[in-house]
């Protein structure tokens, strides 16, 4: 879920199958025998199988205009995947061009003036989305677990000469920069929604911006949301189902932040999907502070931090889809529960819901999931 500086000035790729299978042959001496789009946010991505038995099986990303003319930023990325699959985390691996590079900018189009995006075919991982499935305190500890340790492995020993583009001031996704939504909230037009967003910038700006100088800093993956994190079951129970992560999907808002947004970005992709939303923050901070305990001033931001990444998800998606109505189904997927949960936390309020997540989370101490 990439979105740059400004988001009006992004081109998503349209690339038909056909098109795109074509550039698999080109650019990557593959002949594709299969191929289907996926959804997508603001890049196209399909799902290549390149050969009909024993199928060699991939993603072909094809970054939007604005992130392509990054080329060091999708390089960070890209080596930040290759270094965390070395290290044994399920992440992606690029496919390299017949140039023996590890992504090509090529032309979107036949036409004179046609748009340059960044192409690159990265393997294709197993595993369920955690959206589509129901999840329990097990599997919820496991991704807090994942969200510190993938930070603290980056910002620990992930070492190369791209890694500074990862200071992205004006990014629009990263969570310091909840204050910027000031200049998309007119999508949302005038109602309770419109009210409630305002009120999360104002406390925001006055509560978190002042005391961000006071968290550590990390490597951010950015964006560990529900359809960015693939399960396998590892359990014949189907009343109790044991899950293992299989997968870590799109590095693409990865940036220089602080640990403590991490989790709250897990925490609000997890509620999302959960029939019991306010009990959630608890599972995944027991997970998060068993690699990574939050200092008292990150604890007391957790609940303005997850209230921004709502505001940033609701806001951005409505803006977002005015320009591309096209891919307004997928665009605005968390709105569909995600208005609901953040009006339910304004409502039970701050002191209410911290005391749930932390009585949880304190849980632990005296029972740790195997």
């Amino acid at each position: 879920m990439s979105s740059g500086n400004d988001c009006q000035t992004l081109t998503k790729p349209a690339l038909g199958e056909r098109e795109a299978a074509e550039l698999v042959d080109r650019v990557f001496g593959l002949k594709v025998s299969w191929i289907r789009s996926l959804p997508s946010y603001d890049d196209q991505n399909f799902h290549v199988r390149v050969s009909a038995e024993g199928a060699d099986e991939y993603v072909l990303k094809i970054t939007n205009s604005e992130d392509s003319q990054e080329p060091d930023l999708i390089e960070a990325q890209t080596q930040a995947m290759m270094f965390l699959s070395a290290e044994g985390f399920p992440s992606p691996t690029p496919y390299l061009t017949k140039d023996g590079n590890i992504m090509s900018l090529e032309s979107g189009g036949t036409r004179p003036g046609s748009k340059k995006y960044m192409v690159r075919l990265l393997t294709y991982l197993p595993g369920t989305p955690v959206a589509k499935i129901i999840t329990n305190a097990q599997i919820l500890y496991e991704i807090g677990r994942l969200a510190a340790s993938v930070d603290k492995v980056l910002s620990e020993k992930f070492q190369h000469p791209s890694v500074k583009s990862l200071h992205r001031g004006q990014f629009i996704w990263n969570l310091a920069n909840v204050p910027l939504l000031d200049q998309y909230i007119y999508a949302l037009g005038q109602n309770k929604y419109h009210a409630v967003v305002e009120q999360v910038i104002e406390q925001f700006k006055g509560k978190v911006i002042p005391k961000l100088s006071s968290f550590r800093a990390c490597i951010n993956h950015g964006d560990l949301n529900d359809h960015n994190i693939l399960v396998d079951s590892s359990s014949a129970s189907l009343e109790n189902p044991q899950y293992r992560v299989s997968g870590i999907l799109d590095f693409s808002d990865m940036s220089y932040g602080y640990y403590v947004f991490e989790v709250a970005i897990a925490i609000m992709y997890m509620m999302i999907e959960s029939p019991d939303p306010l009990s959630v923050g608890g599972h995944v901070l027991a997970g998060f502070e068993s690699v990574l305990p939050l200092t008292a001033e990150e604890r007391g931001a957790l609940f303005l931090l997850v209230s921004g990444r709502f505001a940033q998800s609701l806001v951005i998606a409505a803006h977002t889809a005015l320009l591309y109505p096209e891919n307004k189904e997928y665009l605005t997927i968390t709105a569909k529960t995600g208005w609901k949960h953040l009006m339910t936390m304004f409502e039970v309020g701050q002191e209410a819901v911290e005391k749930t997540w932390f009585e949880t989370a304190q849980a632990y101490t005296y029972h740790v999931p195997a």
